[in-house]
């Protein structure tokens, strides 16, 4: 009997695997096919960690079986290499971030071969390659060209420790995802890609993939369509007007009060030439400082200030004040929120600040008809309860009244149908050195994309990497590289990168064909592998990164690039 030395027989055999390339993949065979992927890791450390091989030896025992059964397997293997994570690395242990990459992909690749894991090194790829990210930078002048990526100024996510501009995907519980630190917002210029308008075929077609119904519902809640409608308001004794949505309106006519997010950008206007414009700011400012600190005041007290405003309630109850509530967030809805005595929160604040609630849905049983009428409780209950108001609708169930309210409300210009979503325009850009480049000139304020044949735009080398605070990169910061003489004018390159979220979005495409210069994918190749068949990863990454892949394919499927509306 002899004992088993892993030293010696693991590496012999390994050894003979990659002479004899036994897991090169072959397109030419006529096996059906099977494509098996694994989410490609940061290398922003310095070796694996025990959740990439958790996953790693699950997907080799599934190809291994597969080739057994006489699939042609693709099972490869890359590096996420660009972004946050491998940068904050660098800066870190204040090395270059491309040597940092370089060590680290080095190491990892050398541990996964330890492993004896069946990839096809011949197909490995880098996000950092100018060969790959050259077609990043491709699918986004696509977008532009296409009119979904556009540049904005609103207020958004800016991290103080990362010194950049954070997607709201990038955002858990008011704070950086990367780093903890609590998010500010800041009025900054930024790249934005137009993923809500993919929203409804994003949401629609989860109904046709084969996923597991937990990672589809997260996809739904995270797309968070609503149906409703939006009530317009004149703001009393201003020229601004309000917009309010309500996904649950039946008892529309409860409406007795309005509250406005802290964080909301209208606030200032609607605040302009009070006396107490100053302490109702210095008081909203505290209430985001405290949601954001407080994970969003979840099970903590609401709270409130009056604006000293009111908004003439085109379904004439009056004139109703308009409060600052910390309970109302800027980027959900409109951000401004018709509040009536049959929601609890707004019944909880009402009852807090002594406001008017004016009840006009009843339940059928009398005791807790009472009870309602005398505010005791709060009636949500839109399905089994009675309106009594506006009178057309009086003694009718809510819930069987809602096509016809909607009628009512359309047909008298009272409201307008609406739909809302919580997934919001994807912030594209960010104000780091270690990213895509984003292929455009700029002059003044026009932006000119760069041509195809001008691809790669490559990312210079520098020696000051590090972040500068400002609504800029470091690249701002190299004369030789952000000026660009045409004829006899000087412009300017855009100097904010692309996300880490960039490469990844279309990555698995770029294993089917890594080492075709003509475009990212040839037709046939990616006709014969087609979908993923299985995917395996994080769970991390079941709203963000697959809802943005999930986005670029569809994009990709309208231009003519792929075959399928779906990617995995």
């Amino acid at each position: 009997m002899h004992e088993y030395d892993p030293k010696e027989i693991e590496g012999k055999w390994q050894k003979e695997w990659e002479k004899s390339n036994i897991y090169k993949t072959d397109e030419s065979s006529k096996k059906p096919k099977f494509y098996i992927l694994d989410m490609f890791p940061y290398p922003s450390g310095e070796g694996l960690h025990v959740g990439h091989p958790k996953g790693y030896i699950a997907t080799d025992v599934v190809s291994r079986m597969k080739r057994m059964q006489g699939f042609n397997v693709l099972h490869p293997m890359g590096w996420d290499a660009f972004g946050l994570p491998a940068e904050n690395y660098a800066i870190k242990n204040k090395v270059h971030p491309r040597i940092a990459v370089e060590k680290n992909i080095e190491r990892f690749k050398s541990q996964l071969s330890l492993i004896g894991l069946d990839y096809d090194w011949s197909r490995e790829i880098s996000t950092t390659d100018p060969k790959f990210y050259k077609w990043t930078q491709w699918i986004f002048l696509k977008l532009l060209e296409k009119g979904l990526a556009y540049e904005s100024n609103e207020p958004v996510n800016w991290c103080p420790i990362d010194k950049t501009i954070l997607a709201n995907e990038d955002v858990e519980d008011g704070k950086c995802e990367r780093c903890g630190s609590v998010v500010e917002k800041r009025p900054i210029r930024q790249w934005v890609l137009k993923i809500t308008d993919y929203a409804d075929r994003l949401l629609a077609d989860l109904d046709v993939l084969d996923w597991p119904n937990s990672i589809k519902e997260l996809q739904r809640n995270w797309i968070g369509r609503s149906e409703g409608m939006l009530f317009t308001a004149p703001v009393k004794d201003t020229d601004l007007t309000i917009q309010t949505f309500s996904a649950h309106f039946e008892a529309f006519a409860a409406d007795t009060f309005v509250v406005i997010a802290p964080d909301h950008p209208l606030l200032p206007k609607l605040l302009a030439g009070l006396t107490n414009e100053a302490d109702i700011l210095a008081e909203a400012k505290k209430m985001v400082d405290k949601r954001l600190t407080d994970k969003f005041g979840v099970g903590k007290e609401i709270e409130g200030i009056f604006t000293g405003r009111y908004v003439v309630d085109p379904i004439g109850n009056g004139d109703l004040p308009i409060w600052v509530a910390s309970f109302a967030l800027a980027d959900y809805g409109t951000g401004i929120v018709k509040c009536s005595a049959h929601d609890e929160r707004d019944f909880a604040f009402a009852k807090k600040y002594n406001l008017n609630l004016k009840p006009v849905l009843f339940p059928e049983d009398k005791n807790e008809r009472n009870k309602v009428e005398n505010l005791e409780i709060c009636n949500t209950d839109m399905k089994n309860s009675i309106l009594i108001e506006p009178s057309i609708f009086f003694g009718k169930k809510a819930s069987e009244s809602r096509q016809e309210i909607i009628n009512y409300l359309v047909t008298n210009k009272l409201a307008e149908k609406k739909v809302s979503y919580r997934l919001k325009d994807w912030v594209f850009s960010r104000q780091r050195y270690w990213g895509e480049p984003i292929p455009v000139l700029r002059d003044g304020d026009k932006v000119i994309p760069l041509k195809e044949e001008d691809l790669p735009l490559k990312l210079p080398e520098v020696e000051s990497y590090e972040p500068t605070g400002t609504a800029e990169s470091p690249l701002a910061n190299i004369p030789e590289w952000i000026n660009v003489k045409v004829g006899d004018r000087i412009l300017r390159r855009e100097s904010n990168t692309m996300p880490q979220w960039a490469g990844s979005s279309w990555y698995y495409l770029r294993f089917m064909d890594p080492h075709n210069d003509e475009t990212l994918v040839g037709k046939d190749v990616e006709k014969y592998w087609n979908m993923i068949d299985l995917y395996v990863g994080g769970a991390e990454h079941a709203t963000r990164h697959l809802i943005y892949a999930r986005f670029w394919h569809k994009f990709l499927y309208d231009i003519g690039v792929v075959s399928t509306a779906e990617p995995f």
